[in-house]
Protein backbone atom coordinates (compact mmCIF):
# COMPACT_ATOMS: atom_id res chain seq x y z
CA UNK A 1 0.00 0.00 0.00
CA UNK A 2 1.48 3.08 -1.16
CA UNK A 3 1.45 6.37 1.07
CA UNK A 4 -0.97 7.81 -0.98
CA UNK A 5 -3.34 4.77 -0.45
CA UNK A 6 -3.59 5.19 3.46
CA UNK A 7 -4.06 8.41 6.15
CA UNK A 8 -1.72 8.32 9.37
CA UNK A 9 -3.54 9.70 12.52
CA UNK A 10 -1.27 11.58 14.68
CA UNK A 11 -1.99 12.33 18.18
CA UNK A 12 -1.78 16.32 18.17
CA UNK A 13 -0.22 16.39 21.85
CA UNK A 14 2.96 14.50 20.51
CA UNK A 15 3.02 14.19 17.09
CA UNK A 16 3.03 9.77 17.75
CA UNK A 17 1.20 7.98 14.59
CA UNK A 18 -1.44 6.28 16.40
CA UNK A 19 -3.18 4.60 13.70
CA UNK A 20 -3.06 3.70 9.94
CA UNK A 21 -5.87 3.31 7.85
CA UNK A 22 -6.74 2.66 4.22
CA UNK A 23 -7.86 5.50 2.64
CA UNK A 24 -11.32 5.01 0.56
CA UNK A 25 -10.82 5.24 -3.73
CA UNK A 26 -13.73 6.60 -5.83
CA UNK A 27 -13.99 2.69 -6.59
CA UNK A 28 -14.40 2.06 -3.13
CA UNK A 29 -16.97 5.22 -2.52
CA UNK A 30 -19.01 3.76 -5.34
CA UNK A 31 -19.27 0.36 -4.53
CA UNK A 32 -20.27 1.55 -0.62
CA UNK A 33 -23.00 4.05 -2.36
CA UNK A 34 -24.46 0.41 -4.19
CA UNK A 35 -25.03 -1.09 -0.86
CA UNK A 36 -26.14 1.29 1.10
CA UNK A 37 -28.82 1.63 -1.96
CA UNK A 38 -29.86 -1.95 -1.48
CA UNK A 39 -29.96 -2.01 2.42
CA UNK A 40 -32.21 1.54 2.84
CA UNK A 41 -34.89 -0.14 0.86
CA UNK A 42 -35.83 -2.76 3.52
CA UNK A 43 -34.86 -0.22 6.40
CA UNK A 44 -36.99 2.51 4.79
CA UNK A 45 -39.97 -0.35 4.83
CA UNK A 46 -39.42 -0.94 8.83
CA UNK A 47 -42.41 0.70 10.79
CA UNK A 48 -41.10 3.57 12.59
CA UNK A 49 -41.14 2.43 16.10
CA UNK A 50 -39.37 -0.75 14.97
CA UNK A 51 -36.58 1.56 13.31
CA UNK A 52 -36.72 4.02 16.67
CA UNK A 53 -35.99 0.17 18.88
CA UNK A 54 -32.93 -0.29 16.62
CA UNK A 55 -31.40 3.18 16.76
CA UNK A 56 -32.16 3.03 21.41
CA UNK A 57 -30.02 -0.55 20.67
CA UNK A 58 -27.28 1.77 18.92
CA UNK A 59 -27.54 4.49 21.62
CA UNK A 60 -27.61 2.15 24.19
CA UNK A 61 -23.60 0.49 23.02
CA UNK A 62 -22.45 4.01 22.62
CA UNK A 63 -23.69 4.22 25.98
CA UNK A 64 -21.28 1.29 26.90
CA UNK A 65 -18.52 2.24 24.93
CA UNK A 66 -18.59 6.47 26.39
CA UNK A 67 -14.76 6.54 27.61
CA UNK A 68 -13.96 3.68 24.92
CA UNK A 69 -15.20 6.70 22.48
CA UNK A 70 -13.16 9.50 24.33
CA UNK A 71 -10.43 8.30 24.49
CA UNK A 72 -9.60 7.53 20.74
CA UNK A 73 -11.04 11.37 20.30
CA UNK A 74 -7.89 12.40 22.74
CA UNK A 75 -5.81 10.33 20.77
CA UNK A 76 -7.02 11.39 17.39
CA UNK A 77 -7.99 14.67 17.66
CA UNK A 78 -6.16 16.34 20.81
CA UNK A 79 -9.26 17.10 22.39
CA UNK A 80 -9.23 17.25 26.57
CA UNK A 81 -10.73 14.55 28.12
CA UNK A 82 -13.93 15.68 29.64
CA UNK A 83 -14.69 17.42 26.11
CA UNK A 84 -14.57 14.28 24.66
CA UNK A 85 -16.48 12.64 27.17
CA UNK A 86 -19.59 15.03 26.65
CA UNK A 87 -18.86 14.42 22.69
CA UNK A 88 -19.57 10.50 22.88
CA UNK A 89 -22.44 11.73 25.40
CA UNK A 90 -23.94 13.98 22.93
CA UNK A 91 -23.71 11.15 20.17
CA UNK A 92 -25.68 9.00 21.99
CA UNK A 93 -27.76 11.44 22.98
CA UNK A 94 -28.43 12.53 19.73
CA UNK A 95 -29.20 8.68 18.70
CA UNK A 96 -32.38 8.81 21.57
CA UNK A 97 -33.96 12.40 20.29
CA UNK A 98 -33.70 10.96 16.45
CA UNK A 99 -35.32 7.85 17.60
CA UNK A 100 -37.84 9.26 19.14
CA UNK A 101 -38.46 11.74 16.06
CA UNK A 102 -38.74 8.50 14.07
CA UNK A 103 -42.18 7.65 15.29
CA UNK A 104 -43.22 12.09 14.79
CA UNK A 105 -42.34 12.26 11.32
CA UNK A 106 -46.15 13.04 10.11
CA UNK A 107 -47.66 14.27 7.03
CA UNK A 108 -50.75 16.26 7.19
CA UNK A 109 -54.09 15.96 5.95
CA UNK A 110 -55.16 19.43 4.56
CA UNK A 111 -59.12 19.69 3.41
CA UNK A 112 -59.52 20.14 -0.21
CA UNK A 113 -62.98 20.41 -2.32
CA UNK A 114 -63.92 16.91 -4.42
CA UNK A 115 -61.63 14.65 -2.25
CA UNK A 116 -59.15 13.85 0.11
CA UNK A 117 -55.50 15.02 0.53
CA UNK A 118 -53.01 13.99 2.42
CA UNK A 119 -48.81 14.33 2.58
CA UNK A 120 -46.33 11.62 2.94
CA UNK A 121 -42.73 12.90 4.30
CA UNK A 122 -40.76 9.85 2.24
CA UNK A 123 -36.70 9.59 3.07
CA UNK A 124 -34.64 10.61 0.50
CA UNK A 125 -32.49 7.37 -0.12
CA UNK A 126 -28.63 7.46 0.17
CA UNK A 127 -26.95 10.56 2.45
CA UNK A 128 -23.74 11.42 1.88
CA UNK A 129 -22.12 13.08 5.23
CA UNK A 130 -18.42 14.86 5.01
CA UNK A 131 -17.70 15.36 8.64
CA UNK A 132 -14.81 18.03 9.79
CA UNK A 133 -11.87 17.26 12.36
CA UNK A 134 -12.69 19.66 14.81
CA UNK A 135 -15.54 18.02 16.19
CA UNK A 136 -15.11 14.83 14.67
CA UNK A 137 -17.75 12.86 16.65
CA UNK A 138 -21.09 15.34 17.18
CA UNK A 139 -21.14 16.58 13.48
CA UNK A 140 -20.95 13.41 12.38
CA UNK A 141 -23.81 12.29 14.41
CA UNK A 142 -25.68 15.46 13.64
CA UNK A 143 -25.71 14.52 9.88
CA UNK A 144 -25.80 11.04 10.57
CA UNK A 145 -28.38 10.16 12.96
CA UNK A 146 -31.48 12.08 11.52
CA UNK A 147 -31.22 10.86 8.59
CA UNK A 148 -31.22 7.05 9.36
CA UNK A 149 -34.18 7.94 11.78
CA UNK A 150 -35.97 9.27 8.87
CA UNK A 151 -35.48 5.78 6.92
CA UNK A 152 -32.09 6.78 4.98
CA UNK A 153 -28.85 5.17 4.45
CA UNK A 154 -25.91 7.37 5.16
CA UNK A 155 -22.10 6.84 3.55
CA UNK A 156 -20.10 9.08 6.06
CA UNK A 157 -16.60 10.37 4.85
CA UNK A 158 -14.62 11.37 8.28
CA UNK A 159 -11.68 13.91 8.12
CA UNK A 160 -8.44 12.88 6.85
CA UNK A 161 -6.72 12.97 10.38
CA UNK A 162 -9.68 11.88 12.70
CA UNK A 163 -11.02 8.80 11.52
CA UNK A 164 -11.12 6.51 14.37
CA UNK A 165 -14.03 7.57 16.46
CA UNK A 166 -16.35 7.24 13.23
CA UNK A 167 -15.58 4.00 12.39
CA UNK A 168 -16.10 2.70 15.73
CA UNK A 169 -19.40 4.45 15.81
CA UNK A 170 -20.16 2.09 12.81
CA UNK A 171 -19.19 -0.53 14.42
CA UNK A 172 -20.99 0.08 17.66
CA UNK A 173 -24.08 0.50 14.68
CA UNK A 174 -23.74 -2.90 13.30
CA UNK A 175 -22.67 -4.50 17.14
CA UNK A 176 -26.49 -2.88 17.88
CA UNK A 177 -28.47 -4.78 15.08
CA UNK A 178 -28.60 -2.08 12.36
CA UNK A 179 -28.49 -3.72 8.96
CA UNK A 180 -25.08 -4.22 7.44
CA UNK A 181 -24.30 -1.48 4.88
CA UNK A 182 -26.68 1.00 6.26
CA UNK A 183 -24.11 3.34 8.03
CA UNK A 184 -20.73 2.83 6.26
CA UNK A 185 -17.39 5.19 7.28
CA UNK A 186 -14.77 5.69 4.43
CA UNK A 187 -11.97 7.47 5.50
CA UNK A 188 -10.34 9.06 2.87
CA UNK A 189 -8.62 12.28 1.08
CA UNK A 190 -11.52 15.34 -0.03
CA UNK A 191 -9.73 15.81 -3.15
CA UNK A 192 -10.74 12.26 -3.67
CA UNK A 193 -13.61 9.92 -1.23
CA UNK A 194 -14.83 13.47 -0.83
CA UNK A 195 -14.94 14.98 -4.46
CA UNK A 196 -16.93 11.24 -5.52
CA UNK A 197 -19.70 10.53 -3.01
CA UNK A 198 -20.53 14.45 -3.89
CA UNK A 199 -20.79 13.63 -7.31
CA UNK A 200 -21.94 9.86 -7.09
CA UNK A 201 -25.63 10.28 -8.85
CA UNK A 202 -26.96 8.03 -6.45
CA UNK A 203 -26.43 10.07 -3.38
CA UNK A 204 -29.45 11.80 -2.73
CA UNK A 205 -28.30 14.46 -0.51
CA UNK A 206 -25.21 15.94 0.96
CA UNK A 207 -24.61 17.02 4.44
CA UNK A 208 -21.13 18.81 4.52
CA UNK A 209 -19.44 20.88 7.94
CA UNK A 210 -16.08 22.83 7.04
CA UNK A 211 -14.57 25.84 5.34
CA UNK A 212 -16.72 28.57 2.92
CA UNK A 213 -14.19 27.75 0.11
CA UNK A 214 -15.00 23.95 0.19
CA UNK A 215 -18.17 24.66 1.02
CA UNK A 216 -19.16 26.68 -2.17
CA UNK A 217 -17.37 23.78 -4.30
CA UNK A 218 -19.63 21.41 -2.82
CA UNK A 219 -22.63 23.16 -3.62
CA UNK A 220 -21.70 24.00 -6.60
CA UNK A 221 -20.91 20.43 -7.86
CA UNK A 222 -23.96 19.20 -6.35
CA UNK A 223 -26.09 21.79 -8.09
CA UNK A 224 -25.29 19.83 -11.36
CA UNK A 225 -27.13 16.99 -10.15
CA UNK A 226 -29.90 19.71 -8.53
CA UNK A 227 -28.66 17.84 -5.40
CA UNK A 228 -29.95 18.92 -2.03
CA UNK A 229 -27.25 20.06 0.24
CA UNK A 230 -26.91 21.42 4.16
CA UNK A 231 -23.72 23.16 4.72
CA UNK A 232 -22.13 24.71 8.40
CA UNK A 233 -19.36 26.21 6.74
CA UNK A 234 -16.70 29.17 8.84
CA UNK A 235 -17.75 31.44 11.65
CA UNK A 236 -16.37 34.64 13.27
CA UNK A 237 -19.05 34.79 16.18
CA UNK A 238 -19.52 38.11 18.29
CA UNK A 239 -19.15 38.03 22.23
CA UNK A 240 -21.09 42.13 22.82
CA UNK A 241 -20.60 43.01 26.32
CA UNK A 242 -22.35 46.04 27.66
CA UNK A 243 -21.52 48.10 30.31
CA UNK A 244 -24.12 46.72 32.64
CA UNK A 245 -23.20 42.97 32.36
CA UNK A 246 -21.10 40.73 34.52
CA UNK A 247 -18.15 40.91 32.94
CA UNK A 248 -16.36 38.00 34.71
CA UNK A 249 -19.11 35.92 33.33
CA UNK A 250 -19.20 37.40 29.74
CA UNK A 251 -15.03 37.12 29.74
CA UNK A 252 -15.13 33.41 30.35
CA UNK A 253 -12.01 32.93 27.79
CA UNK A 254 -13.06 29.19 27.07
CA UNK A 255 -15.84 30.98 24.67
CA UNK A 256 -12.96 31.02 22.50
CA UNK A 257 -10.54 28.68 23.80
CA UNK A 258 -12.67 25.55 23.93
CA UNK A 259 -11.47 23.14 21.31
CA UNK A 260 -8.25 25.04 21.71
CA UNK A 261 -10.54 27.95 19.21
CA UNK A 262 -10.96 25.07 16.88
CA UNK A 263 -14.69 25.61 17.04
CA UNK A 264 -17.01 27.58 14.22
CA UNK A 265 -19.33 28.86 17.01
CA UNK A 266 -15.84 30.51 18.94
CA UNK A 267 -16.64 34.06 20.30
CA UNK A 268 -13.14 35.53 18.77
CA UNK A 269 -14.71 39.08 18.36
CA UNK A 270 -15.02 40.20 21.86
CA UNK A 271 -16.62 43.65 21.62
CA UNK A 272 -16.71 45.86 25.07
CA UNK A 273 -17.95 49.16 25.80
CA UNK A 274 -15.72 51.46 25.74
CA UNK A 275 -16.37 52.56 29.16
CA UNK A 276 -15.59 49.00 30.82
CA UNK A 277 -12.63 48.25 28.26
CA UNK A 278 -9.81 48.74 30.69
CA UNK A 279 -11.62 46.83 33.39
CA UNK A 280 -12.18 44.15 30.60
CA UNK A 281 -8.41 43.53 29.68
CA UNK A 282 -7.85 43.55 33.04
CA UNK A 283 -10.26 40.30 33.60
CA UNK A 284 -8.91 38.85 30.61
CA UNK A 285 -5.42 38.46 31.43
CA UNK A 286 -5.82 37.40 34.62
CA UNK A 287 -8.29 34.63 32.76
CA UNK A 288 -5.45 33.70 29.70
CA UNK A 289 -2.82 33.43 32.73
CA UNK A 290 -5.12 30.57 34.69
CA UNK A 291 -6.05 28.41 31.46
CA UNK A 292 -4.24 25.34 32.35
CA UNK A 293 -2.99 23.70 29.13
CA UNK A 294 -1.33 20.82 28.34
CA UNK A 295 -1.71 17.21 28.20
CA UNK A 296 -5.73 16.59 27.00
CA UNK A 297 -5.51 12.95 28.50
CA UNK A 298 -4.86 15.23 32.01
CA UNK A 299 -8.53 15.40 33.69
CA UNK A 300 -7.10 18.91 35.04
CA UNK A 301 -6.23 20.06 31.40
CA UNK A 302 -8.59 22.87 30.05
CA UNK A 303 -6.95 23.34 26.64
CA UNK A 304 -4.82 20.56 24.59
CA UNK A 305 -3.02 21.35 21.15
CA UNK A 306 -4.26 22.46 17.47
CA UNK A 307 -4.93 19.66 15.27
CA UNK A 308 -1.91 19.66 13.11
CA UNK A 309 1.63 21.48 12.06
CA UNK A 310 -0.56 22.76 9.07
CA UNK A 311 -2.87 24.68 11.26
CA UNK A 312 -0.39 26.10 13.74
CA UNK A 313 1.46 27.50 10.98
CA UNK A 314 -1.93 29.13 10.07
CA UNK A 315 -2.81 30.52 13.48
CA UNK A 316 0.58 31.90 13.93
CA UNK A 317 0.32 33.95 10.29
CA UNK A 318 -2.22 35.57 12.51
CA UNK A 319 -0.24 36.83 15.10
CA UNK A 320 3.20 38.47 15.05
CA UNK A 321 5.92 38.29 17.89
CA UNK A 322 5.48 42.05 18.86
CA UNK A 323 1.69 42.18 18.21
CA UNK A 324 -0.35 44.00 21.18
CA UNK A 325 -1.76 41.32 22.85
CA UNK A 326 -2.63 39.59 26.30
CA UNK A 327 -0.99 35.65 26.28
CA UNK A 328 -0.90 33.01 28.64
CA UNK A 329 1.30 29.87 28.20
CA UNK A 330 1.58 26.72 26.18
CA UNK A 331 4.01 23.63 26.14
CA UNK A 332 7.20 23.80 24.25
CA UNK A 333 8.66 20.43 22.59
CA UNK A 334 6.54 18.06 20.67
CA UNK A 335 3.39 18.96 19.73
CA UNK A 336 1.04 21.28 17.82
CA UNK A 337 0.99 23.87 21.14
CA UNK A 338 -0.74 28.03 20.95
CA UNK A 339 -1.00 29.55 23.70
CA UNK A 340 -4.25 31.54 24.90
CA UNK A 341 -4.08 35.09 22.96
CA UNK A 342 -6.07 37.95 22.50
CA UNK A 343 -5.28 40.52 20.44
CA UNK A 344 -5.76 44.37 21.77
CA UNK A 345 -4.42 46.55 18.65
CA UNK A 346 -6.18 45.05 16.09
CA UNK A 347 -8.45 46.95 13.56
CA UNK A 348 -12.02 46.07 13.40
CA UNK A 349 -11.76 45.56 9.86
CA UNK A 350 -8.09 44.01 10.59
CA UNK A 351 -7.65 40.09 9.19
CA UNK A 352 -7.59 38.95 12.57
CA UNK A 353 -11.07 40.71 13.54
CA UNK A 354 -12.84 39.55 10.03
CA UNK A 355 -11.05 36.22 9.29
CA UNK A 356 -11.68 32.79 10.92
CA UNK A 357 -8.21 31.64 12.00
CA UNK A 358 -9.63 28.73 13.91
CA UNK A 359 -7.40 28.52 17.19
CA UNK A 360 -6.66 30.02 20.62
CA UNK A 361 -6.99 33.79 19.48
CA UNK A 362 -9.79 36.54 19.79
CA UNK A 363 -9.70 40.25 18.98
CA UNK A 364 -10.57 42.33 21.71
CA UNK A 365 -12.64 45.66 20.64
CA UNK A 366 -14.29 48.26 21.62
CA UNK A 367 -17.69 50.24 21.17
CA UNK A 368 -19.63 53.04 21.57
CA UNK A 369 -23.37 52.50 21.64
CA UNK A 370 -25.52 50.05 20.70
CA UNK A 371 -25.94 51.28 17.35
CA UNK A 372 -21.98 50.47 17.14
CA UNK A 373 -22.09 47.52 18.66
CA UNK A 374 -24.37 46.10 16.23
CA UNK A 375 -22.23 47.75 13.00
CA UNK A 376 -19.23 45.71 14.64
CA UNK A 377 -20.61 42.77 15.44
CA UNK A 378 -22.41 42.31 11.88
CA UNK A 379 -18.73 43.32 10.01
CA UNK A 380 -17.70 40.09 8.73
CA UNK A 381 -19.40 37.76 6.02
CA UNK A 382 -20.24 35.36 8.69
CA UNK A 383 -23.02 34.60 10.74
CA UNK A 384 -23.40 31.55 13.02
CA UNK A 385 -23.23 32.37 16.67
CA UNK A 386 -22.69 34.94 19.14
CA UNK A 387 -23.22 36.33 22.67
CA UNK A 388 -24.84 39.28 24.00
CA UNK A 389 -24.51 40.54 27.51
CA UNK A 390 -26.96 42.87 28.70
CA UNK A 391 -29.28 43.27 32.02
CA UNK A 392 -31.14 45.41 29.83
CA UNK A 393 -34.14 43.04 28.38
CA UNK A 394 -35.42 45.64 26.19
CA UNK A 395 -31.66 46.03 24.53
CA UNK A 396 -31.25 42.25 24.36
CA UNK A 397 -34.65 41.80 22.13
CA UNK A 398 -33.58 44.61 19.95
CA UNK A 399 -29.40 43.49 19.55
CA UNK A 400 -30.88 40.00 19.15
CA UNK A 401 -33.19 41.02 16.32
CA UNK A 402 -30.08 43.24 14.30
CA UNK A 403 -27.54 40.71 14.88
CA UNK A 404 -27.51 38.51 11.62
CA UNK A 405 -26.58 34.93 13.31
CA UNK A 406 -28.38 31.83 13.18
CA UNK A 407 -27.26 30.79 17.07
CA UNK A 408 -27.51 33.58 19.38
CA UNK A 409 -27.18 33.60 23.53
CA UNK A 410 -28.08 36.32 25.71
CA UNK A 411 -26.05 36.07 29.24
CA UNK A 412 -24.59 32.98 28.33
CA UNK A 413 -21.91 31.12 25.65
CA UNK A 414 -24.15 27.88 24.76
CA UNK A 415 -24.64 27.94 20.97
CA UNK A 416 -26.02 23.70 20.22
CA UNK A 417 -28.64 21.34 21.84
CA UNK A 418 -29.57 18.54 19.98
CA UNK A 419 -33.38 19.94 20.56
CA UNK A 420 -32.88 23.00 18.97
CA UNK A 421 -31.86 24.25 15.55
CA UNK A 422 -28.29 24.87 14.97
CA UNK A 423 -27.17 26.70 11.42
CA UNK A 424 -25.95 29.86 10.06
CA UNK A 425 -26.58 33.11 8.20
CA UNK A 426 -24.53 34.31 5.33
CA UNK A 427 -21.54 32.61 4.51
CA UNK A 428 -21.82 30.24 7.20
CA UNK A 429 -23.79 28.17 5.40
CA UNK A 430 -27.33 26.87 4.31
CA UNK A 431 -30.20 24.83 6.00
CA UNK A 432 -30.48 24.07 9.77
CA UNK A 433 -29.56 20.79 11.69
CA UNK A 434 -30.64 19.14 14.90
CA UNK A 435 -34.12 20.12 16.84
CA UNK A 436 -37.56 18.77 16.06
CA UNK A 437 -37.24 19.41 12.29
CA UNK A 438 -33.96 17.61 12.03
CA UNK A 439 -35.37 14.38 10.82
CA UNK A 440 -37.38 16.37 7.89
CA UNK A 441 -34.43 17.75 6.58
CA UNK A 442 -33.64 14.01 5.41
CA UNK A 443 -37.42 14.08 3.28
CA UNK A 444 -39.50 14.82 0.54
CA UNK A 445 -43.16 15.82 1.04
CA UNK A 446 -45.53 13.64 -1.43
CA UNK A 447 -48.66 15.21 -1.69
CA UNK A 448 -51.55 12.82 -2.40
CA UNK A 449 -55.13 13.81 -3.72
CA UNK A 450 -58.31 11.41 -3.53
CA UNK A 451 -61.59 12.26 -5.13
CA UNK A 452 -64.10 11.35 -3.65
CA UNK A 453 -66.68 12.59 -6.74
CA UNK A 454 -65.26 9.83 -8.76
CA UNK A 455 -65.93 6.17 -8.79
CA UNK A 456 -66.35 4.09 -5.77
CA UNK A 457 -62.74 2.73 -4.57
Amino acid sequence: MSAADELKVLNPATEEVVATVPAATPEDVDAAVVRAARARTAWAALAPADRARLLRRFADAVDTHVEELAQLEVREAGHTVGNARWEAGNARDLLLYAAGGAERLLGKQIPVPGGWDVTFLEPLGVVGVIAPWNFPMPIAAWGSFPALAAGNAVVLKPAETTPLTALRLAGLALEAGLPEHLFQVLPGHGHIAGRALVDHPAVAKIVFTGSTRTGREVMERCARQVKPVTLELGGKSPNVVFADADLEAALDPFSFLDNSGQDCCARTRILVHESVYDEARAVLADALAAVVVGDPADEKTRMGPLISRRQLDRVRSYVPDDAPALRGSAPDGPGFWFPPTVLTGERPDGSAACEEIFGPVAVLLPFTDEDDAIRLANGTPYGLAGSLWTRDLGRALRVSRAVRAGNLSVNSHSSVRYSTPFGGFKQSGLGRELGPDALTAFTETKNVFISTEGPAL
